[in-house]
Formats: structure tokens, C-alpha cells, sequence
């Protein structure tokens, strides 16, 4: 067995969306660890280069995951230099923290050509590109949004959800070509997204005592889960939702009984 076992990702290629900041940087880096040959893609072509140029033999590139052409592009750039694509994770998402009532047409757009039609549109490249080799693995990122929600999270909610139901798409659609598709679901992690409420005291430890284990998550806690699905080790999982919350949707935790 190789020196990392059914985690060894060693002359794999991985692409690695949003790569350039946060779960995605963190990705970047332990896919490295595992032996993977590492290309950063972001919509920051400077975090990508600054992450690439921490990584031994990782290159990096910009892309605008809501521009189809962008990700069609990047994708055919990594197999004329590469060769293949072995791996994908894509973490970038954007939200807008609004009422219902008061969310705007412009700003409904804005969150769906992200979150859902950019997703859909680094599926449907990257699904090509592996189901003509026939193999690969390819990783989105929901969130405990897809079944749970609190106010001001409609939009975001909604295309959370969305992604969990496009991975199980892929998955059915191109498991026949021995390609998975799965999706970790976050709870709260500190990442230049949530920045917002950690700085504010009150919001942050609401979020912190909402989960099972009282805090919340380190960007590099998303690695492991991540990496999980994309080696060896999880081989014969496709088509589910990894939730890595903190168990923050197992419990209700509204009032702890007298005595316990």
C-alpha cells in the first residue's frame, strides 16, 4: 500500500476553486500533503498565485465560475498542460443576508449566478472532461442552509439546496463513467465570508453555542471531510452530502433538561 494508503491522491491532478482564500486554500494545501499535483483556480488571480507559490509544483489561474466560457476555458487549459483532471473542489459561494421583502431582482441574480449557475457550470465542464476518461472526482460545497435556515438566508438557502440536488444529478448521470460527485455541507466557519459576524460579539456566540461542540469550525477542518471524498478511501460514495457541522443539524438544543 503507498505511503498514505487509500488517502494517497499521489499523481493525481487536482483543480481547486476558490483556492485562493479560506476552505479553499486550506483544500489547496492538504490535497499537496496527500501527493496531488495542485492547480489553484480563483476569481482572485493574486490569491490563487500567492496560494500556488506556497504549494511545491502548483500552478495557478484565474476564473469566473459564472461565466461558462471562463470555466470551460480554465478546465481545457488544465488537460492540454496536465493532461487530465482527476480531482475538482469547488468552495466559492456568496451571500446577501436580506429579508425576502427586502431582497432586490439585481442581488437575486447576483447570489444564483454564483452559487447555482456557477456550480451547474463547473459540473457540466468538468463532468465532460471526466466522463471522456473515463474517472474522477468532483467536490461542491453546500451548507447546513440546504435543510435548515434562519432569517435573511432565503437566496442563499435555496441555492445550497440546489447544489446538494445537482451533485445527486451528477452523480447519477455520470456514474456510469466511474465519476462521483458529492458535496460537504458546512456549518460555521471562519472564513473571509463570515467575517461579517464574527465581529460582532453577540452573533458569533450564538453560532458558537448552536453547535454540539460549542464553537465553530477552523477552515481546516473542511480538509479532511473534503479530501475523504475525493481519495480512494470513499470510492464507492457518490451522490451524498457530507455534512461536517459540528452537529449543529442533529440537534434541536433549545432547553437542556433539569438534571442532565
Amino acid at each position: 500500500m503507498s505511503r498514505n494508503g487509500l488517502f494517497d491522491l499521489s499523481g493525481k491532478t487536482a483543480a481547486i476553486i476558490g483556492g485562493g482564500s479560506g476552505i479553499g486554500k486550506a483544500v489547496a494545501i492538504g490535497a499537496a500533503t496527500l501527493g496531488a499535483s495542485v492547480v489553484v483556480l480563483d476569481a482572485n488571480e493574486n490569491a490563487a498565485a500567492a496560494t500556488a507559490a506556497a504549494i511545491p509544483g502548483a500552478c495557478s489561474a484565474p476564473v469566473d465560475i459564472g461565466d461558462t466560457a471562463s470555466v470551460g476555458a480554465a478546465m481545457e487549459t488544465i488537460v492540454r498542460e496536465r493532461g487530465r483532471v482527476d480531482i475538482l473542489v469547488c468552495t466559492p459561494s456568496i451571500n446577501v443576508r436580506k429579508g425576502i421583502l427586502d431582497y432586490t431582482n439585481e442581488e437575486f441574480d447576483r447570489v444564483v449566478a454564483v452559487n447555482l449557475k456557477g456550480t451547474f457550470n463547473v459540473l457540466k465542464a468538468t463532468g465532460r472532461i471526466m466522463a471522456a476518461q473515463r474517472g474522477g472526482s468532483i467536490v461542491f460545497f453546500s451548507s447546513i442552509r440546504s435543510v435548515v435556515v434562519e432569517p435573511g438566508q432565503s437566496v442563499y438557502a435555496m441555492t445550497k439546496a440546489g447544489i446538494a440536488q445537482l451533485v445527486r444529478a451528477g452523480a447519477a448521470e455520470f456514474g456510469a463513467y466511474n465519476v462521483r460527485v458529492n458535496a460537504v455541507a458546512p456549518g460555521v466557519v471562519e472564513t473571509p465570508l463570515t467575517a461579517p459576524i464574527k465581529a460582532n460579539a453577540d452573533w458569533y456566540a450564538a453560532y458558537a453555542n448552536k453547535s454540539a461542540l460549542k464553537r465553530w469550525a477552523r477552515a481546516d477542518e473542511m480538509v479532511g471531510p473534503t479530501l475523504f471524498l475525493v481519495s480512494d478511501a470513499a470510492s464507492y460514495v457518490t451522490g451524498t452530502v457530507l455534512f461536517a457541522d459540528g452537529g449543529w443539524t442533529a440537534i434541536d438544543g433549545r432547553f437542556t433538561p433539569p438534571g442532565m
